[in-house]
């Protein structure tokens, strides 16, 4: 398998896209807010990326559940090996292509996951807390745990928090028995930026997403009776968005919050992936700045390098 990742705004899915199409790969979306149908713009899904010289890369793990639902880990990895056992089936070249780097580490990795119940008493508990103190409870959780089984990249609200202590604490009680699925061998692509031309590309796309209609889009979930909670939840633009428009803070006030939260969420990737490192995955940083036909070469060179290296 394939894997290209990178903090959100760096054009990794434009790079999978010209890759797969010259290899003749499908593209399995490792995002968590992708997964959701009417959540377009706000997820910067970009379909128009997977139209690459006048055809369609098939892509899956986009637009697979409803808006208000809480997709999951545990669902993912599911989704994904049914996906993956597919292609390799029909003898395709699985291109694992996005940024939530757990999504990314459970299905190389083959974590073993269990799908966690809801703990009323735990919540009651937890509900009045601030997200700084949540956080603080789930960093001592992992700790205790020795656990790499939350992506802190997504933690970003309080209801988010809340399950992921709550998916923690019960994997503390019920220790897996370790990884008994098979680890998948890939070759990982990183595509570095530079931070400051991150944060431009940040900025510039925040803009053009506005202006694209992301007000529009998340107010159409909510006049389709989606409860404002159960957007705030998604974190990033539909936290911001929908506090803006249930009247809880001005609309330069959003913006400039968001804009905030979605730099210091790009960070937090980065530390996810140079965590992956030290975790032992090896990651073949490749410069954002080089032109697509480069970059596209690049990879060709490190697959083919890497399936020599397997002949040997």
């Amino acid at each position: 398998m394939l894997t290209i990742l990178g903090p959100t705004a760096c054009g990794k899915t434009q790079l999978a896209a010209a890759v797969a199409e010259r290899i003749e790969a499908e593209i399995i979306s490792a995002d968590s807010r992708q997964v959701y149908r009417r959540m377009d713009i706000g997820t910067g899904k970009d379909l128009a990326d997977y139209h690459v010289n006048g055809r369609l890369i098939p892509y899956h793990l986009i637009d697979i559940a409803e808006p208000g639902s809480k997709y999951n880990l545990f669902q993912y990895q599911h989704d994904f090996l049914q996906v993956y056992n597919s292609l390799k089936q029909r003898h395709v070249m699985p291109l694992l292509c996005g940024g939530t780097g757990l999504y990314l580490e459970a299905v190389l990795k083959g974590y073993k996951l269990a799908a966690v119940p809801e703990n009323k008493e735990l919540r009651r508990q937890l509900q009045d807390k601030s997200l700084d103190e949540l956080t603080r409870i789930l960093l001592e959780l992992k700790k205790k745990n020795g656990s790499n089984m939350h992506n802190t990249t997504d933690v970003d609200t309080a209801q988010r928090a809340i399950r992921a202590i709550e998916i923690e604490s019960f994997n503390g009680e019920h220790p897996a028995e370790g990884a008994q699925l098979p680890p998948i061998r890939s070759l990982i692509v990183g595509i570095d930026i530079d931070r400051e031309k991150r944060r431009e590309k940040i900025s510039k796309r925040l803009r053009q997403r506005l202006e694209e209609g992301m007000l529009d889009e998340v107010r159409q979930l909510l006049d389709c009776h989606i409860p404002p909670e159960d957007l705030i939840y998604y974190g990033l633009e539909y936290k911001y968005v929908t506090e803006y428009l249930i009247g809880q803070t001005t609309y330069d006030e959003m913006v400039r919050q968001l804009e905030i939260a979605i730099h210091q969420f790009a960070k937090r990737q980065m530390t996810w992936f140079r965590g992956m490192e030290r975790r032992g995955f090896n990651i073949h940083w490749i410069s954002a700045d080089n032109d697509m036909e480069t970059k596209v070469n690049q990879v060709l060179q490190l697959l083919k390098t890497e399936q020599e290296e397997d002949h040997v």
